[in-house]
């Protein structure tokens, strides 16, 4: 009797231990989902430091308050398109962008507006939310 109940005690063990690494398993996927989603809309978030931004572009008082305005809009319509799925959310993008960039183009002038591209574009590129067709 003793060497049966050693086996039931050792597939117990063993069955709860499966358990316990699927369980683990388990949390493991769905935080890692959980930050995954998280990482994707924090993407979204366009918020800049205008005072750097303005030192970086050499914007005058009125730009700046322009370049603003803007930049809040252009950072409302990234937020919604971060609450949206599929080819509507790089639809919502690729507006956005347009937008802005329309914007900042009758605002900046021409070595501003360049110098400003490029820091959306590499913004855009290290968020990897750069739209491609």
């Amino acid at each position: 009797m003793a060497p049966s109940k050693e086996r039931k005690g050792k597939k117990m063990k063993r069955l709860f231990l499966m358990t316990i690494a699927m369980l683990s398993m388990t949390m493991t996927f769905a935080e890692n989902e959980e930050t995954k989603n998280v990482n994707n809309v924090e993407a979204y978030d366009m918020t800049v430091n205008m005072r750097k931004l303005g030192v970086a572009l050499d914007l005058t008082a009125d730009q700046i308050e322009a370049v603003e305005n803007i930049h809040s809009t252009f950072n409302a319509e990234m937020q919604l398109a971060a609450l949206t799925d599929g080819a509507d959310r790089q639809e919502r993008v690729k507006k956005a962008v347009e937008r802005d960039i329309k914007w900042m183009h009758y605002v900046l002038d021409q070595k501003q507006y360049r110098t400003y591209l490029t820091l959306l574009n590499t913004t855009l590129n290290n968020r990897g939310l750069i739209v491609k067709e």
